[in-house]
């Protein structure tokens, strides 16, 4: 099977799957535990709306897997569709300047050939740079 990397941006709130099936009108499956938590995640940049109280495909991922798949950010309204994948590229740039800079701390980077642990401190310096660079787009706008 393939693997592949996801670039959506998606609206979500927080839903237990109970509360999910309920919005739905579905009956929850007697071998699901409806008080896992999670989110009601719209797609607005593709799949055709599959309920009439959203412009966009909507469905309902545990808490765990979209945590670990998304970044946060807040877009001031009005901003351009340009504008706000900036914002959203900044956010995801810097959550994983975060984690490899807490790999650099830990014991398996430590243990990494010399030439891989400067590439590495190489890639978070211009990690940051980057950031700054996007930092200053969305101060311009």
């Amino acid at each position: 099977m393939r693997q592949y990397i996801g670039t959506k941006i998606v609206s979500a709130q927080p839903m237990t799957r109970a509360e999910y099936n309920a919005y739905r009108g579905w009956e929850l499956p007697a071998n699901e535990d409806g008080a896992d938590a999670g989110y009601l995640v719209e797609y607005h940049d593709g799949g055709k709306p599959n309920d009439d109280r959203h412009a966009g495909y909507i469905s309902w991922s545990p808490a765990e897997q979209f945590e670990r798949a998304n970044v946060a950010f807040d877009a001031a309204d009005g901003q351009a569709p340009h504008q706000i994948r900036v914002v959203a590229e900044r956010a995801d740039l810097d959550a994983r300047a975060e984690r490899l800079r807490s790999f650099i701390m830990g014991d398996t980077f430590a243990s990494l050939p010399l030439d891989e642990q400067r590439r590495l401190y190489r890639q978070n310096m211009l990690m940051g740079e980057l950031s700054s660079v996007l930092g200053e787009r969305i101060a311009a706008f």
